[in-house]
């Protein structure tokens, strides 16, 4: 896919040797990092890989743009268009099959409307088929790898042991998935902030659903996250959602949508381990990423003479 987008931008008009594509694991980004050569580096994955790649990128004063790790919470208010919320807040999680860092894989509810949400959730997940990518129908493809769904896998087995209620288990989509990578969408319930479950990084999908009590509950539960790169809250009142959105730890927020994550032109944000530089990867901040400024200062006197400094 990656070479073909680059065979794209030949197409597009852009000169060729500009785009280049060097594939590769660990060992070929850390030589991009250190390599003198190189003045900036853009990065998108975890966040210990993150760090690596900042500490690397110091040695030699390159700029960066790290977009990292996520755990995004949806908030669903009580007097939330539940139905608009749930196809959200599924549609969030379980898109690109969890794996995305903006994937809100934590679900604050409410507690008066819980069980209604709750039921929505299992009703409309449980139409959601999992299978080949290529097929139409299909709406959950394959994990990247079958280590990566023996690892969700255990993600799954640990909420449980935590004392989280599996009310939509994928674990044992598609029998005992000898032939593919493939993990169900996952619903638990009767998770608390304390739970690794609620905390950590998934990458998969797995939807963990939080009780609250009230809105200054939910945006303590929300900022107690080492992450912060989006969040959406549910609600039909300005008020609450004026609250939330000077008071959530977030780089990107939505009122009423699935996944805070604006559009190309405005910058992709994040906060805390979500995120490092202070440039960001879309809008004009990305132009001014890849852009060296220069400032030139001339002065021209024809007839010899010295003149002043500065000129009023």
């Amino acid at each position: 896919m990656v070479v073909e987008h680059a065979e794209l931008t030949v197409e597009a008009g852009i000169p060729e040797g500009l785009v280049n594509v060097v594939t590769g694991a660990g060992a070929t980004g850390a030589l991009l990092c250190a390599h003198p050569g190189i003045d900036g580096i853009s990065f998108t994955g975890s966040v210990p890989t993150g760090r690596k790649v900042a500490t690397a990128a110091a040695t030699t004063f390159k700029n960066v743009v790290l977009e990292l790790g996520g755990k995004a919470p949806n908030v669903v208010f009580a007097d939330a268009d539940l139905d608009a919320a749930v196809r959200g807040c599924v549609w969030g999680v379980f898109n690109n099959t969890g794996q995305a860092c903006v994937a809100t894989s934590r679900l604050l509810v409410e507690r008066p409307v819980l069980d209604a949400v709750i039921e929505r959730l299992v009703t409309l997940t449980g139409r959601l088929r999992t299978g080949d990518p290529l097929d139409p129908t299909t709406h959950l493809g394959p994990l990247v790898s079958s280590d990566r769904r023996d690892i969700v896998r255990s993600w799954i087995d640990k909420g449980e042991a935590e004392g989280a209620s599996i009310v939509l288990d994928g674990r044992t989509e598609n029998g005992d998935n000898s032939a593919g990578a493939f993990v169900g969408p996952t619903i638990m319930d009767d998770v608390t902030p304390s739970m690794d479950v609620a905390r950590e990084e998934i990458f998969g999908p797995v939807l963990s659903v939080v009780k609250v009590e009230t809105l200054d509950e939910a945006i303590a539960v929300v900022n107690g996250s080492r992450y912060g790169n989006g969040s959406s809250i549910f609600t039909e009142s300005g008020a609450v959602a004026r609250r939330y959105r000077h008071d959530c730890d977030a780089g990107m927020i939505g009122v009423n949508i699935g996944v805070a994550a604006p559009v190309a032109f405005f910058p992709f944000s994040g906060w805390k381990d979500s995120f490092l530089g202070d440039l960001h990867a879309h809008g004009g901040d990305a132009i001014d990423f890849y852009t060296r400024k220069t400032t030139v200062t001339t002065r021209w006197n024809s007839q010899g003479e010295s003149g002043k400094f500065f000129v009023e």
